[in-house]
């Protein structure tokens, strides 16, 4: 390491079970982050902080003034400005830390990408907000042996596990199917920052330990939070189960998908239509819609606020149609205002 390296890292260099080795690991690493909101910001600001080497962040999303309570890379200008998070996450770890490589990625984590996507990576951190991902994830974490750590918090309750391709169970091992009914969420159950930096903190930590070599399983567990009544319990990872589809038969049914249909972001009010992969010029597009409602554009995404919905549009045809929660509703404003 250089002067500058050794005296930033310099505190975390002297850990007994790091050292100079480890910080060379960790330089070295690929990490990709999938989801830049409560989990993925914690995420990306600790490894950036920490030197990683090199950081993919992928989402969908835009910033908005709610996220601030508990994701951590943004501010009121990056909601001011409708940023793309991977963007606004990216150009915060560059003041943070400048000699980390930070791409981002501003689309949804489908199966029609995940392949140029995820490729290359040596760790996934889980920051999503829905079952059908974390799937496609696991498919093509198990196909390709790559250890991937999923976290979820919702209310003062969090989870957390590592999952190593080959040695613990897989994320279809423990839910073989997605969970039926409603399910809590963030808008309707509210969430506390403090167990979103809990969760997001215990999977960066797990990181470290892959990243600089303990990939052996013995210390994996299945952790559960609950920072209001301070209770905290662990459970040990099963082995990989061998009737399995992932794990024991090799089928990779998420990741083989084409794509997939709209659906409703949890805890938002809002849809995502992704079917049409078609770019979009948003300033001939702006012109059009100023006549209807108040528009706000930049080259990451354009804002169209009506009285009881708001549009936003990406450039490759992407949008999020906040105000319901009814598909049917979506496609019909979207075919509206955008085009069929």
């Amino acid at each position: 390491m250089d002067t500058d390296a050794a005296d930033r890292y310099s505190r975390q260099v002297r850990f007994h079970e790091w050292g100079e080795e480890g910080q060379r690991k960790l330089a070295a690493a690929t990490v990709v982050i999938a989801g830049c909101g409560a989990l993925g910001t914690f995420h990306a600001s600790a490894l950036a902080r920490a030197g990683i080497g090199h950081l993919r962040l992928i989402d969908r999303d835009y910033v908005e003034l709610s996220n601030l309570q508990r994701q951590w890379l943004y501010d009121e200008e990056s909601a001011q400005l409708v940023l793309p998070k991977a963007v606004a996450a990216q150009r915060e770890i560059a003041r943070v830390n400048h000699a980390v490589d930070a791409h981002a990625v501003v689309d949804d984590l489908t199966a029609r990408n995940a392949e140029e996507y995820l490729a290359g990576a040596d760790l996934i951190l889980d920051g999503t907000d829905n079952f059908e991902t974390r799937y496609l994830v696991n498919d093509f974490a198990v196909r390709e042996s790559v250890p991937w750590i999923y976290g979820g918090a919702v209310g003062s309750y969090g989870i957390s596990m590592a999952i190593l391709p080959g040695v613990t169970a897989c994320f279809r091992c423990l839910y073989p199917s997605p969970p039926q009914g409603a399910q809590p969420t963030c808008e309707t159950d509210g969430v506390i920052n403090t167990i979103t930096a809990t969760v997001a903190a215990w999977q960066v930590s797990l990181a470290y330990r892959i990243l600089l070599g303990r990939t052996d399983g013995e210390s994996a567990r299945i952790t559960h939070f609950d920072v209001w009544s301070g209770e905290t319990r662990q459970i040990r990872m099963p082995g990989p189960a061998a009737g399995c589809p992932t794990c024991g038969q090799r089928e990779f049914p998420f990741l083989n998908g084409r794509g997939r249909a709209p659906i409703s972001l949890c805890g938002r009010n809002a849809v995502q239509i992704h079917e049409r992969q078609r770019p979009i010029n948003l300033r001939e597009l702006q012109s059009r819609l100023e006549k209807i409602g108040t528009v706000r554009a930049n080259e990451f995404a354009l804002r169209l606020s009506l009285p009881k919905y708001e549009i936003t549009v990406f450039p490759d045809g992407r949008a999020i149609i906040k105000g319901t929660q009814d598909i049917g509703v979506a496609r019909s404003l979207y075919a509206q205002y955008v085009g069929a």
